[in-house]
């Protein structure tokens, strides 16, 4: 379909602002966000191009009433568009904005925001880090199997990859804090 496109771009849990970027950027160029799919496959039709501000916004415990938690945008004329993994995704037209607006009111709301991803997603993360991808580092050190060091550099990998997406969201999260102590 000439109309539609895919793209592959990947974004951690902190990056939700720079997918918020990426997709108004799009937007701008004349792609309308349809849809995401993981890992990370995004869907645009094509559309005139407009400035649309994209707003992604993580509250589990408002996707138990979702009807309610979709109005609530709504009524502040932001369009949902789906939500995918915790995370809910919604445009406005800045034509249709007065001054600059967000989802988010202050920085305290979006530092609450990042406490329920950190909550979320955090823990679980680090819980699987630390209950099966240690053990299996530390029984690869031990293992004096022919396959040992193929799955040890597999684990090291992959524990490099859990180590940058944690100092990543991280310095994420700090950053906020810091601004907010100003």
């Amino acid at each position: 379909m000439k109309g539609m496109k895919t793209e592959l771009h990947i974004f951690t849990i902190a990056d939700w602002e720079k997918e918020e970027q990426y997709l108004r950027k799009r937007h701008r160029e004349g792609w309308k966000f349809v849809k995401v799919n993981l890992p990370g496959f995004y869907h645009f039709e094509r559309c005139k191009p407009e400035d649309v501000v994209y707003q992604l916004d993580y509250n589990q415990e408002g996707l138990e009433h979702k009807e309610e938690y979709v109005q609530m945008f709504k009524d502040c004329g932001w369009e949902y568009v789906q939500d995918l993994g915790g995370y809910c995704y919604f445009r406005k037209p800045v034509s249709e904005m007065q001054g600059e607006e967000e989802i988010f009111c202050d920085d305290e709301s979006r530092l609450d925001m990042m406490r329920r991803v950190f909550a979320g997603r955090y823990w679980p993360f680090f819980i699987l880090l630390m209950l099966l991808i240690l053990p299996n580092l530390s029984a690869q050190f031990q293992n004096s199997d022919a396959d040992a060091p193929v799955l040890l550099v597999l684990s090291l990998i992959l524990l490099a990859i859990y180590v940058w997406v944690a100092a990543s969201f991280g310095y994420r999260y700090w950053k906020i804090i810091k601004r907010l102590r100003k």
